[in-house]
């Protein structure tokens, strides 16, 4: 990826491919998918006002991905494509509304756009003091990652690219993927032979199903079915994808699969029937932001006060290995240790501001979707601080007058207290758990996996 310009400035779009939409998606760095309409740049959703000759376009309540005329947004909200889905899903007896979005009281979602507003409010000695207060806190707190890249002898024909070619092989994910269950082998959450043995704390679990959250394609799962043999497969995904693992998982005749369309956050485990009964592992693979808490909560969920009939029910949980990323993504109200936090002083103000500042350690400053820095190179060369622009305000000026270095080190320092807090969430939970560098950061810089199992069932 290239990094910025020197002056902050963000160089303008490429121009789309011909026929494509011309609305570009800052984010995610390319135009809309949808194809112009033969009379405009833009497709139906996107047309300027200007150019359509109707009135204003105003965000679907149903599903604000798209927009509809305001003076046909009463006829469309009857017949929006996704009312029928998200009826559907509510009737399920796993949907259960917010149950792992943390309690009522502890605030509300904050955009990284709030974040940063709140950061840069700070006066410069807040601002100072700040990052003294975290450098002070994970000197006392952060528990050291070790380094843990370990390829199981049992996922030797994925490494080797000896995989159905009608799944897309690409190294450094294959890599990512080996090496969590690696880690989960040498952990004991995975049997190297066939025998059946106890959980235990020095041994491996016999786990029967799998449920990976945040599934995406479901290669992770991929791996767990081809080299390990699990049958029972359950893919939690809220996004549809091409590509996926479904195709090949369903053509195999002795794995069942069930794959729940459903947001983490409203994910009752305990109302699936199929895996009643079973022994499972909760696997993740770059679970963003408060996507591994409520993850933890979902397979964990008397923390928060749930029912005894959900505490105690039929699924046990043998292990969680859930890989962490995209830390400026979380949030106060579902973070799963807050009183690790509130006990070294750290407010919810405080928070969002390191969960802000945690993007350093990919992201040079976080200014600008363009701007990267290589996590490898800043640990072996200091750059110079960028020469700030005088009409900046005060705290960006400061945030820019830091050397990228010592940004990424700081971006680190606030994911390695987040981390941690998850960690002792789990150990306090009576789990055996571990927290390691799973790949080198010159395959992926989010490189963090959290890694637990049961002592006793």
């Amino acid at each position: 990826m290239g990094r910025a310009p020197a002056n902050g400035k963000r160089s303008p779009p490429p121009s789309p491919p011909p026929g494509r939409c011309h609305f570009w998606l800052p984010k995610k760095r390319r135009h809309w998918a949808n194809s112009s309409l033969a009379s405009s740049q833009y497709c139906g959703n996107h047309l300027p006002e200007s150019a359509s000759g109707a009135g204003r376009r105003v965000p679907c309540p149903v599903d604000p991905s798209h927009t509809v005329l305001e003076e046909n947004l009463e006829a469309h909200v009857g017949k929006c494509p996704l009312k029928k889905r998200v009826a559907a899903l509510a009737a399920q007896p796993y949907y259960s509304k917010g149950i792992n979005s943390g309690r009522a009281e502890a605030g509300s979602f904050i955009t990284s756009a709030e974040k940063r507003a709140a950061v840069y409010r700070l006066t410069e000695d807040e601002f100072r003091g700040l990052l003294g207060k975290i450098r002070s806190v994970h000197a006392a707190a952060a528990v050291a990652m070790r380094e843990s890249f370990m390829i199981a002898d049992a996922c030797d024909k994925w490494m080797g690219g000896q995989i159905d070619r009608k799944v897309p092989y690409q190294e450094k994910h294959v890599a990512q993927q080996a090496s969590i269950v690696g880690n989960m082998e040498a952990f004991g959450l995975l049997r190297k032979g066939g025998a059946e043995v106890v959980c235990g704390e020095n041994v491996a679990v016999s786990a029967q199903a799998v449920v990976e959250f945040g599934a995406g394609r479901g290669y992770l799962t991929q791996v767990l079915v081809d080299c390990y043999g699990i049958k029972s497969v359950f893919l939690v995904e809220r996004r549809s994808y091409k590509l996926k693992a479904d195709r090949s998982l369903r053509q195999n005749e002795d794995v069942t699969l069930e794959h729940l369309r459903i947001d983490i956050e409203d994910l009752n485990l305990h109302g699936i029937e199929a895996p009643r009964g079973l022994k499972y592992l909760a696997i993740g693979k770059h679970l963003c932001g408060p996507a591994t808490d409520m993850t933890m909560t979902c397979c964990l969920p008397e923390q928060y006060g749930q029912t005894e009939e959900r505490v105690n029910g039929n699924h046990t949980l043998q292990g969680i290995a859930l890989a962490t990323c995209c830390h400026h993504l979380c949030q106060w109200k579902h973070y799963a240790n807050k009183s690790f936090l509130s006990e070294l002083g750290i407010t919810e103000e405080e928070f969002h501001a390191m969960t802000w500042f945690s993007s350093w350690a990919v992201d040079g400053d976080h200014s600008s979707p363009d701007s990267y820095v290589d996590v490898e190179d800043t640990s072996s060369e200091v750059r110079e601080p960028e020469k700030p622009d005088p009409d900046m305000a005060g705290i960006e000026r400061m945030i820019r007058s830091i050397p990228t270095g010592e940004r990424a080190s700081l971006g680190f320092m606030c994911k390695d207290i987040i981390d941690t807090g998850r960690l002792l969430w789990l150990r306090h939970k009576g789990l055996v758990a571990d927290l390691v560098s799973y790949v080198p950061s010159n395959i992926s810089p989010e490189n963090r996996l959290l890694i637990a199992k049961c002592t006793s069932q």
